[in-house]
């Protein structure tokens, strides 16, 4: 049941980050030649050889209170990623290429949408609705003209403060992200 729970949340954090992307018109290319917009915004062209799966140290991991084995979760392919597990919560880091922390914001449904620097860059601190209630939160940050999604959920409601160690997370690996 504990797991259910956990995937109902993950499910419903990509379901409604699918359906942003499925109306934020994404960013890249317009059909005009010449090179990208300066802005690095869209398109993501830093963080699309950019590897979630191998981003964090083992020791870090470690500190997290999650094992150092982690697993591909792509449950949207335009949103790949890994998740790690461990006895309190389970981390998803996941990144976009065509989305960034602004765009999230005008097309997503959140509960909560509060913006703040994450480790020295454009992020925010989210829930889906109903997200809040089951322990998960997510902290997305800008990052190589795109956007990476930490994700913690609690193994129970009530085992972690969700936002609190997504956001500690965050803050203590952000820097380290392609510009």
């Amino acid at each position: 049941m504990k797991k259910l729970v956990r995937s109902a949340v993950v499910l419903t954090a990509g379901v409604a980050l699918a359906g942003l992307s499925a109306c934020g018109g994404g960013g890249g290319s317009t059909g005009e030649t010449g090179s990208p917009e300066p802005t690095g915004q869209t398109g993501g062209v830093a963080l699309e050889k950019f590897d979630p799966c191998t981003f964090f140290k083992p020791d870090e991991l470690k500190s997290f209170g999650l094992q150092e084995q982690g697993e591909e979760f792509t449950p949207v392919s335009f949103e790949p990623g890994c998740t790690w597990k461990g006895e309190q919560m389970s981390l998803t880091f996941q990144k976009n290429v065509e989305e960034t922390v602004a765009s999230y914001e005008k097309n997503g449904n959140w509960e909560r949408y509060d913006k703040q620097s994450v480790g020295g860059r454009s992020g925010v601190v989210a829930n889906v609705p109903g997200g809040g209630a089951t322990g998960g939160c997510n902290v997305l940050v800008d990052a190589g003209g795109g956007v990476v999604i930490y994700g913690v959920s609690g193994r129970l409601a009530d085992s972690v403060d969700a936002c609190a160690e997504a956001e500690k997370i965050a803050n203590a690996t952000a820097s380290r992200l392609p510009e």
